[in-house]
């Protein structure tokens, strides 16, 4: 199983630069997943890993051997699509052995790898049956089955999540999970939902405009974002963003003469997790605006003075529009007037 390193890695469609000097080293068994909104650059960058798509400058490697120029058949990866892609005319069973069909591998050993990953992934009783006879999550487990029976050392996956529903998503996601560490193989997972990127990776790379914006754990990511963007990608519901400023030397909230618990010289902006906002009789008030209930949790939004906020309950609450509470942070992110963190 290979270290992967992409050093300055670029690729552009003409004038228009996709991904700019990306650096990033993926270790041998990790989970990965990449992370960010649509066209940051993250589907692109895992094709450059599979060979799907020429890099325009810069390099990749797999520990010592420059892959830039190596066909993908010769990488050893293996690549679960967002669409499926599975033969209609072909059974379950001929899916999951082709691509060792293909290559000409022995009856047995084709035999073979497809009762491992039948067995693995529950497929037994679907072998016979065509993908028009299946349910999203089964084709998709025929998908990531198709892929594991050729046994790759590095295993990538590009939004396979992202057309089933959301009871579908979270078995698929603990199957994936458990999967991987069945597997000890790399993998590395291209989604745009936060909540898939915290509940699988071993670590998050999440990408903006192209670039890297940050690489940790979901729970450094989510603890110490390095920028707002981060901040706010990631989280459900968003971070709140709130501008301070110093007045007389004391920091406030722009707007009001509510206090800040922080020294910071200059104007600046805090960020407040909707999680981490508690009643206080001495913290600031204001107005509940609107009540989202949500069974076993409710998602409170308020206004302090001009600014808007959104405060996640974990139970249902006792308010209505328009009631007057007093809130505070428990914990503060600073950030500069660029959105670097403080």
């Amino acid at each position: 199983m290979p270290r992967i390193q992409a050093r300055h890695l670029a690729k552009s469609y003409g004038d228009v630069a996709v991904l700019q000097g990306v650096d990033l080293t993926i270790e041998p068994g990790e989970y990965v997943v990449l992370v960010g909104p649509s066209g940051c650059g993250k589907s692109t960058l895992l094709r450059c890993i599979a060979g799907l798509e020429a890099v325009t400058a810069g390099d990749l490697h797999f520990d010592a051997r420059r892959m830039n120029d190596v066909a993908p058949k010769d990488r050893d990866v293996a690549m679960v699509f967002q669409s499926y892609a599975l033969y209609p005319h072909m059974t379950v069973e001929q899916n999951l052995g082709f691509a060792l069909t293909l290559r000409g591998a022995p009856a047995a050993e084709i035999r073979a790898a497809v009762d491992r990953v039948a067995t693995m992934l529950e497929l037994g009783p679907l072998l016979a049956r065509l993908p028009a006879e299946l349910s999203g999550g089964q084709r998709q487990r025929v998908a990531m089955g198709r892929a594991l029976a050729r046994n790759p050392s590095i295993l990538l996956l590009d939004e396979p999540l992202s057309n089933l529903d959301p009871a579908l998503r979270a078995h698929v996601r603990a199957e994936l999970k458990r999967l991987h560490r069945q597997l000890g193989a790399t993998f590395i997972h291209v989604t745009h939902d936060p909540v898939e990127a915290l509940t699988l990776a071993d670590r998050i790379v999440v990408l903006h405009q192209g670039q890297i914006q940050q690489v940790a754990t979901p729970r450094d990511l989510y603890e110490a974002p390095a920028n707002l963007f981060v901040a706010r990608f990631l989280g459900t519901p968003p971070m709140n963003v709130l501008p301070a400023t110093t007045v007389g030397g004391q920091t406030v909230l722009s707007g009001t003469s509510l206090p800040v618990d922080v020294d910071v010289p200059s104007l600046f902006q805090i960020g407040i997790r909707p999680t981490d906002l508690v009643l206080d009789p001495q913290g600031w008030p204001a107005v509940v605006d609107l009540i989202e209930p949500l069974g076993h949790e409710a998602i409170v939004h308020l206004r302090i003075g001009e600014h808007a906020m959104q405060w996640l309950l974990p139970e249902p609450v006792d308010m209505k529009p328009g009631d007057a509470v007093a809130v505070r942070p428990r914990t503060l992110h600073i950030f500069d007037g660029q959105g670097k963190r403080l």
